[in-house]
């Protein structure tokens, strides 16, 4: 079973997740001040809801483990779960003024639509790059 979860920072520095997937009658939702934090508290979430679900005779409740999570972050979120990515690195190979892609993680400035194509574009490509290295 897969669901969707939305990873956000907002203006407080704060990092919440959010889902519209429903689980047997149960809404998920995590909050931390990191994106990993946030990851944790949603997974704890999915795990005492769904035992809540069963202790109250809901048919059908997944295990936890049978849960498969597709995380869609915003940009800082994005950089603050994968803090070991060179921002200033990152900015060259995406072809994205330094100090602006600084703003972008920080949350301070919001990127284009294009801006955020390249930033995706980047991120697969170090993905791709990264899954063909053997040692």
């Amino acid at each position: 079973m897969k669901i969707k979860a939305i990873v956000e920072k907002n203006d407080n520095n704060f990092y919440a997740i959010t889902s519209e997937d429903v689980i047997a009658g149960c809404h998920f939702g995590g909050y931390g001040y990191s994106a990993q934090e946030a990851k944790d508290d949603f997974f704890e979430g999915i795990k005492e809801s769904l035992e809540l679900a069963k202790e109250m005779g809901k048919e059908s409740v997944p295990e936890p483990q049978d849960i498969e999570v597709d995380f869609q972050y915003d940009i800082p979120s994005f950089f603050n779960c994968f803090d070991w990515i060179n921002i200033s690195a990152f900015a060259k190979q995406a072809g994205i003024n330094e100090s602006k892609m600084r703003a972008y993680k920080a949350g301070l400035a919001t990127a284009s639509e294009s801006t955020v194509a390249k930033i995706l574009n980047t991120i697969h490509t170090m993905g791709a790059a990264m899954n063909a290295v053997s040692l």
